[in-house]
């Protein structure tokens, strides 16, 4: 272990994070009524630009009046690109600040755009009062994001969770694909032939080095990494198994851009109770071996030690946080 400790974020339920345009109020209390950890209600991509000034004041209406219960609420706030970002935040944050869980910043391009939106809800945050910090969730999806992604996770003690958004990272980088955090088709590799001259296509996923480079800049910072939306939701394997390789890769959880997404990333970022088990086992067996003077152990065939711990304690201490959740 480093001398240098790594902080953790607040700890939050991050499985599901459910989009809702800004533009759509009928929506939200559908929304705070639904299953998703997390609600980010949208201002950016999801609202046309007539209907930037009214999504902002829809937005405010609901962070004050709606009861969102023990979901964690985000609104993320237009790019810094544009001229309807400081309005978001000075709004937004005067208004309902002491309502906000979280603030979502997207295409970040450098850690100077975070420090930007910081130095606003710092000095509304003092001149109001507000009694708690507001987060910073991050969207990295330019190629000048992914660049900069391990600054852009440092650049302040806001910070708790990187997002990949796939579709826009695809048209910054010019790739070829249509799809949002699909397969492609093309990213493929051939087998070699077989007897009867036949070559076996395996498909790979062309997500694969963006996203993992965003799991260890946001872990290298105490940060969750979470994994961006699924375009088709009429494909519930496809987003199953999307799903499932941010899991592997080490992500919190995945987008829900239609509220049918939210079971299946609930369910995919949720330990089974065979995993848990299996974790409180590894736990129980290396005290007994720390009990014995022991470093490592062998359990069911395979040696554990002191990373089967670590790997054990993060498992359960999800299943604790979705076990208040359900408590709340």
């Amino acid at each position: 272990m480093s001398f240098r400790v790594v902080e953790q974020a607040v700890p939050r339920l991050n499985r599901s994070e459910l989009a809702v345009p800004g533009s759509r109020p009928e929506l939200f209390e559908k929304a705070a009524a639904s299953a998703a950890d997390v609600i980010f209600l949208d201002l950016e991509d999801s609202v046309a630009p007539d209907d930037k000034a009214t999504a902002r004041n829809n937005v405010i209406g609901a962070l004050k009046e709606i009861d969102w219960g023990a979901k964690t609420i985000s609104v993320r706030i237009n790019g810094l690109d544009t001229h309807y970002m400081y309005r978001d935040v000075i709004e937004v944050v005067e208004q309902a600040g002491d309502k906000l869980d979280l603030i979502m910043i997207p295409k970040a391009g450098n850690a100077s755009d975070i420090y930007t939106v910081d130095v606003l809800v710092s000095q509304i945050e003092a001149a109001k009062g507000f009694g708690r910090r507001i987060g910073f969730e991050i969207l990295i999806e330019t190629a000048l994001g992914m660049k900069n992604v391990n600054d852009i996770a440092g650049a302040s003690p806001r910070n708790e969770c990187l997002h990949f958004g796939a579709a826009d990272y695809a048209a910054s980088t010019k790739a070829r694909t249509t799809t949002m955090g699909g397969v492609n088709a093309d990213y493929s590799v051939l087998a070699d032939a077989d007897e009867d001259g036949a070559r076996t296509v395996h498909w790979g996923d062309m997500w694969h080095y963006a996203l993992s480079r965003l799991v260890v800049a946001a872990r290298a910072h105490g940060l969750r990494p979470v994994d961006g939306p699924f375009g088709d939701y009429s494909d519930a394997d496809g987003l199953r198994a999307a799903a499932k390789r941010a899991a592997a890769l080490g992500c919190e959880g995945k987008w829900a851009i239609h509220p049918s997404q939210i079971a299946i990333a609930n369910e995919v970022f949720t330990p089974t109770d065979e995993e848990l088990a299996n974790a409180k086992r590894i736990m129980e067996a290396m005290a007994e071996a720390g009990r014995e003077g022991k470093g490592a152990v062998a359990l069911d065939g395979r040696m554990i030690d002191v990373a089967s711990i670590k790997q054990a304690e993060v498992m359960v201490r999800k299943a604790e946080l979705i076990a208040a959740r359900g408590k709340a």
